[in-house]
């Protein structure tokens, strides 16, 4: 008996780990069963059918075959592997624009809210089998469930002229942010991880090099119509005789927060544990992002990388990064102060000097005009009332001319001082979580991650000032990633440290 050995064949187990998902995708495709002569015969079939109802109805039909075998995995694939599934909304939301330009036809939109939709519907199959409420615990958590309740009772508000800008309104504003449980309960790796980084950069990095084809080359023909399509484009986007540039985005401000989000998280990866060929790569690619950020000509993206390195001083506080913020200060003076005849740099100077500009002094009179209303309307005058949304269903209110020009100014007018209150405290409550997840967390890969979502978070709310940062896409759907990043580092990192009970059904690590 004591020699005797039991023989266990985990060649299977292991294949499925490491093939686990191309596995699932043949089974989705059923490639595995038409492999044989019924397949064949199969295949035969369909391509009798295609055959005839291209003649019948011509190529329009072999259109729609080829969408449909397409869609059909990917649907599936979003829905049973949630990891697939958040790729492809990362992508989806940075490309969104640009599907629309190169002839993509139809409500584009709703690809995105399916998208979301699919993934929630998965989030809550997999946890019919996992029943890891748990792991969606925390008070982060907390605010955004209070904040998208909030969102939804303003349906309700006897203020508002307009309920379908309501229904068209939530959708980037508050729906989104369901995606933030999908996130932090299905990336559970420290791959997973790397992978969306990876992902985040490689787009903005592609944002980057189409803002330097229009720089430099030109506006493509659907631009081009684009922009001299209404007078109203021309007089927001062509200044001092020069365009601003969009890259692949819907306008200029979400081209130039982008590239400031995407050089944050570069700049956090420099100062990172990560090998030197890394390390060149991405300080090549955050000068790029820098500077492709002034073809914009969004002024209010130039104090963000300041403000976010203001932060990332005070957090990461040492003689090193004491050094290069003053050598950072007297650069940005230099900077400011340079007489150039460059357009991007003077307006990037500009951003500077608040005071001597027109528009910025416009603004100003708009918030104070507006404050008696604030003021006497607790929940405000319903989501939606203003802007685009006001105009086409509210257009004789009197909320539908008023320019917010600012996210928490918008949010005061439309959802009232009550909603600007709960919005302040989820951003602190994000920033609060970040900072503290930061000490705790010991691995050095993780820490890095984990001050980069901070520091993007932070600047997303300084951003949020000036203009309205968080209801367009991907920046509404970015913020949501980067605030589960902050507590999903932290609970790998005490996973990697506490490995047994990390993964005992009977202790669940909450999220803090």
């Amino acid at each position: 008996m004591d020699n005797f050995q039991l023989k266990i064949d985990n060649t299977r187990r292991v294949n499925l780990d490491a093939d686990g998902f191309t596995f699932g995708l043949k089974k989705i495709s059923l490639l595995d069963r038409l492999n044989k002569t019924s397949g064949v015969a199969i295949f035969l079939v369909i391509a009798i059918a295609i055959a005839i109802g291209t003649g019948l109805y011509g190529v329009k039909f072999t259109v729609m075959i080829l969408a449909a075998a397409i869609a059909l995995p990917v649907v599936a694939g979003v829905l049973l592997y949630p990891e697939f599934g958040m790729v492809v909304v990362v992508m989806m939301a940075y490309l969104l624009f640009l599907l629309t330009r190169i002839g993509v036809s139809g409500p584009v939109g709703v690809i995105m809210d399916g998208l979301q939709v699919l993934m929630m519907v998965g989030l809550a199959v997999k946890q019919r089998t996992e029943h890891n409420w748990d792991m969606l615990k925390g008070p982060v958590t907390t605010m955004i469930l209070v904040w998208i309740g909030y969102n939804v009772f303003e349906f309700a508000n006897p203020a508002a002229e307009s309920r379908l800008a309501w229904v068209y309104t939530i959708r980037t504003v508050a729906i989104v942010l369901l995606l933030y449980f999908v996130f932090l309960y299905n990336i559970r790796t420290i791959k997973m991880v790397r992978l969306l980084f990876k992902i985040w950069l490689a787009l903005a990095l592609f944002a980057a090099l189409y803002g330097y084809k229009q720089e430099y080359i030109g506006f493509s023909a659907v631009e081009d119509a684009y922009l001299h399509s209404d007078p109203a484009i021309a007089d927001l986007l062509f200044i001092g005789g020069h365009w601003r540039k969009f890259s692949i985005f819907s306008d200029p401000v979400s081209f130039g927060y982008n590239m400031v989000m995407a050089a944050i998280i570069g700049i956090c990866i420099l100062e990172g544990k990560f090998s030197l060929w890394k390390k060149i790569v991405v300080g090549i690619c955050v000068c790029m992002y820098l500077h492709s950020m002034l073809f914009s000509g969004t002024r209010a993206a130039n104090p963000l990388v300041p403000a976010a390195m203001a932060l990332f001083a005070v957090i990461k506080y040492n003689k090193k990064i004491l050094m290069l913020a003053i050598l950072g200060v007297f650069g940005l003076i230099v900077l400011i102060n340079i007489p150039t005849s460059n357009p991007n740099l003077v307006r990037f100077q500009t951003a500077f000097r608040p005071n001597n500009d027109d528009s910025y002094n416009l603004r100003k009179f708009n918030q104070k005009r507006i404050q008696p209303f604030i003021q006497s309307h607790p929940i405000g005058g319903g989501l939606g009332a203003t802007g685009t949304w006001g105009k086409r269903f509210a257009p004789g209110s009197y909320l539908a001319n008023f320019p917010p020009d600012s996210g928490y100014m918008r949010i005061a007018v439309e959802l009232g001082w009550i909603g600007l209150i709960i919005f302040c405290t989820l951003m602190f409550t994000i920033m609060k979580t970040g900072i503290n997840n930061y000490y705790r967390i010991k691995n050095p890969e993780l820490k890095t991650y984990c001050l980069a979502m901070t520091l993007v978070v932070f600047a997303y709310n300084i951003a949020n000032f000036p203009q309205e940062a968080l209801v367009q896409y991907p920046s509404n759907l970015l913020f949501s990633l980067a605030a589960a990043l902050i507590s999903v580092t932290y609970r790998i990192d005490r996973q990697q440290r506490r490995p047994e009970e990390a993964f005992n059904e009977k202790e669940v690590i909450r999220y803090q």
